[in-house]
């Protein structure tokens, strides 16, 4: 089996600590026609120094340094610079074991897929494993893709395109949407209304590294993450996509909207929850006409159905005894 370039895109910012793991694991995989591109979106604290050290190692390793844009930025800009014929991604805080690419490729050849992904697991920063959050499965299995749209409405598929190879051309004009968390599921929903589906391999070749980052450990009790709000967009875009195309899936869609919207309320801090701020009023007045759905739908489970129950009738109410207890259980 011949091979093709396969462009690694590595978007790295502020990673002087964790850099390195993730470059050996990519400079070691045993599929070695790769092109490993490092994109610096304006590190601060070293890291611009150390790839250029990195890069002296392998000459498969290319860096290019920009202004901070964010990590769609950077692998925009890695994917404007790619030569290869298949485009891969990880993330600078991860590492891969050493058969990952050679096994995505051939799958990817062998079964003559549009896209494959290999399993991955999640593992703390000194490298215990943590619950899987995507369950892989027992064989090869290729899903198409309005089932893989079904597993991301259940919380249960993997929309990170660390996990994944594609061929180049699969992006066409698809690029990762700058200034949005949670971008990794709005493009991959994009690019699966236009392929028959991706293979999953079974082996969990790919290390998510869950770290307790500086801005977690200097968070306030006002602090908020716009990933709540921008899950609960890209719901409301699968909603709108699902009735137009996928009306099979309308029951899912619901009740992803319903889960995104409860991850919302959970983690809003009670000080924006005021009527001033019209997101927080939209999502009240979202689950209140959903009130129905919320009792009679099938895939949410009892306790989702019970606090979201309890945050539509007394969102302030219910999220300050929740404080309470989360107090209580750090006593």
């Amino acid at each position: 089996m011949g091979t093709k370039k396969i462009s690694v895109i590595v978007p790295v910012y502020n990673s002087i600590d964790c850099l390195e793991k993730c470059v050996h694991s990519l400079c070691a995989q045993t599929y070695v026609d790769l092109e490993i591109l490092l994109i610096d979106d304006g590190s601060t604290d070293g890291t611009a120094e150390l790839m250029e050290e990195l890069a002296k190692t392998d000459s498969r390793i290319r860096v290019r340094h920009k202004e901070n844009g964010g990590a769609s930025s950077a692998r925009n800009a890695g994917i404007a610079l790619a030569t290869g014929e298949y485009l891969a991604f990880a993330d600078s805080d991860d590492y891969l074991e050493p058969y990952v690419y050679e096994e995505l490729f051939r799958a990817l050849v062998n079964g003559n897929y549009p896209a494959v992904q290999i399993s991955r697991d999640e593992v703390d920063e000194e490298g215990k494993r943590l619950p899987d959050v995507c369950i892989p499965p027992e064989k090869e299995w290729f899903c198409d893709s309005e089932t893989f749209l079904k597993e991301l409405l259940l919380h249960r598929g993997d929309c990170s395109f660390c996990t994944k190879l594609f061929p180049r051309e699969v992006f066409g004009a698809h690029r990762f949407p700058e200034g949005e968390l949670n971008e990794d599921f709005r493009l991959l929903v994009e690019i699966l209304q236009e392929i028959a589906g991706i293979a999953i391999l079974p082996k969990q070749g790919y290390h998510v590294v869950c770290r307790k980052s500086s801005t977690t450990r200097t968070r306030t009790k006002d602090s908020f993450s716009r990933v709540f709000t921008d899950i609960v967009d890209n719901a409301d875009r699968m909603q709108t996509l699902v009735d137009e195309k996928y009306p099979a899936l309308h029951a899912y869609a619901v009740r992803f909207n319903l889960y995104q919207r409860l991850d919302y309320l959970l983690h809003v801090p009670i000080s924006q929850m005021k009527s001033d701020n019209a997101f927080y009023c939209g999502v009240k007045t979202y689950l209140r006409r959903h009130f129905l759905d919320t009792v009679k739908n099938p895939y949410l489970t009892k306790k989702n159905k019970i606090y979201l129950l309890l945050l539509t009738a007394a969102p302030r109410a219910v999220r300050g005894v929740h404080a309470w207890k989360k107090r209580r259980e750090n006593i």
